[in-house]
């Protein structure tokens, strides 16, 4: 299939067009417009600096249905001993900026870009956006950010400077949607971090069928402030 070079109409491909890698167009831009209707229709951008925009929609798909999460033993002591003060939506900029300047094993250079923490940035003022930060002793040790529209999360990154500090992070994360009823965390493509703690993988087809469904549900737009722990 050939990658679609987008122009300045609103507009995406059929996602079932993408390459056998995911990856579906070129180009555009991240307006707040342009996002929201990527990730409606299964789609999100992941590209390098110095990259155009590069547009994926992934088959298979990770996702990780609220239910389904895996609490390890040790997991389990971290949380019983308290050692995380978790919040939400309370240091949105400092989250991203950490995930940008994680050093993964499988990327030369963060995906992170300057103009994407702009963008996600300006979705979280919007009340798009959100993130949920692990403290220690009031220092800003862990946390991820992600999107949310309708009863969808989409979980777009981690990181922790302590250990346990990003999967306490999402634990909190997990248990505030089941309480909202949210459907499932979109986790993108497969990590092994997030298939232990249960996260699996769907054809795209049934990755449709669950996004339509829980876009039916109007978007809780707003900060999610509150210490949970």
């Amino acid at each position: 299939m050939p990658v679609y070079q987008l122009t300045e109409d609103l507009i995406f491909p059929d996602p079932s067009n993408s390459e056998s890698d995911g990856l579906l167009a070129v180009g555009g831009d991240l307006s707040r417009e342009r996002l929201i209707l990527a990730y409606s229709n299964g789609i999100f951008p992941w590209y390098s600096e110095g990259s155009p925009i590069l547009w994926w929609s992934p088959d298979p798909r990770l996702i990780l249905y609220p239910d389904d999460l895996k609490v390890s033993n040790s997991l389990k002591q971290t949380l019983k001993r308290g050692l995380f003060r978790v919040e939400f939506d309370t240091s949105f900029a400092n989250v991203i900026q950490q995930c940008a300047a994680v050093n993964r094993k499988e990327q030369e250079e963060t995906w992170i870009t300057e103009e994407m923490q702009k963008a996600y940035t300006k979705l979280h003022d919007l009340g798009y956006a959100h993130s949920v930060e692990a403290y220690l002793d009031d220092e800003l040790v862990g946390g991820l950010y992600g999107l949310s529209l309708g009863k969808a999360f989409f979980g777009e990154s981690m990181f922790h400077l302590k250990t346990d500090a990003s999967k306490v992070a999402l634990y909190y994360l997990v248990e505030k949607l089941k309480l909202w009823n949210f459907d499932f965390i979109d986790a993108q493509v497969k990590t092994s971090h997030l298939v232990r703690m249960g996260a699996r993988e769907i054809r795209r087809e049934e990755y449709f069928l669950l996004l339509q469904s829980a876009l039916d549900s109007k978007t809780m737009k707003g900060k999610w402030k509150g210490i949970i722990s």
